[in-house]
């Protein structure tokens, strides 16, 4: 048997297994209780278990990770195909064209059979060709035509935050460099702390939300994505602080029996340690 023999085989078992869970008579009462919006947070989850695996470089349980997330997309194609609405063909016949479609350079003719007669793009233009096809589709569905079309509300807030940002970029509302970036959150800064003078809590979280979408854009600018970086200090400070508690407990304390300078002192100490280990 070929591989892409076997991968098909397992695909269809696989959708063959979540028709049986969702049996009427024989399945499993907890699938069939669910519908499109019951599941929806389970894959948001999935979606950042194959990341954490990503960025711990687990790739040994990745796979698993990402059976996970297309489990999702299997169970929603079962739930489209009971409604009469789409299945599993569809979701896939649907993507497939939509990428023959964006990507000229690649199919020109929009089609499998056109590969290897490969346009000449350079890589930093696919960028901008693929919003173009996006805008040209979107007016098409006489949708909204604004740049900032279709950015999922349901993203993370940084992570929506650069898109909207790179939307304006390409249509060059942006500023030139980091500098002016890191010169406007000097100003986003400013403005903070004269809200906080003022004792307004309702400009204060404007304040505070304006500074975290410049941080976004500084990121942005200096070729960091706020969400992994964000993901990545968590880590770091979740690890700092767990060597802190294990350090203590060797002295018979707890983090809440220091003072502030106590537990600075302690930081720095585990601070240290990381560096000289090259962590």
């Amino acid at each position: 048997m070929t591989q892409d023999k076997a991968q098909d085989g397992k695909l269809r078992e696989l959708l063959r297994l979540m028709a049986c869970l969702r049996d009427p008579q024989g399945g499993c009462p907890w699938d069939l209780q669910q519908n499109f919006a019951s599941i929806a947070p389970h894959t948001v989850e999935e979606v950042y278990e194959v990341i954490d695996a990503i960025e711990r470089n687990d790739l040994e349980h990745l796979p698993e990770e990402l059976g996970d997330l297309l489990f999702q997309v299997v169970f929603y194609a079962r739930l489209g195909e009971e409604a009469g609405l789409f299945d599993f063909e569809t979701i896939a016949g649907r993507i497939v064209d939509k990428l023959l479609q964006r990507h000229p350079h690649v199919f020109p003719d929009a089609t499998l059979a056109s590969f290897g007669r490969r346009g000449a793009l350079a890589a930093e233009d696919v960028g901008s060709q693929w919003e173009a096809i996006k805008a040209a589709e979107r007016e098409a569905r006489q949708q909204d035509a604004s740049i900032l079309a279709d950015v999922p509300l349901a993203l993370t807030a940084l992570l929506r935050a650069a898109k909207l940002q790179k939307r304006a970029a390409r249509q060059g509302f942006d500023w030139p460099d980091a500098d002016g970036v890191l010169d406007k959150l000097q100003e986003e800064t400013q403005e903070l702390q004269q809200a906080r003078a003022a004792e307004n809590s309702a400009d204060v979280a404007e304040e505070y939300g304006d500074l975290l979408f410049t941080v976004v854009n500084l990121g942005r600018h200096l070729g960091v994505e706020a969400e992994t970086a964000l993901r990545a200090a968590n880590r770091k400070f979740e690890r700092r602080v767990r060597a802190m508690e294990t350090l203590l407990q060797m002295q018979g304390l707890t983090l809440g029996e220091l003072d502030a300078q106590q537990l600075d002192a302690c930081w720095r100490q585990v601070k240290g340690s990381e560096k000289s280990s090259g962590k």
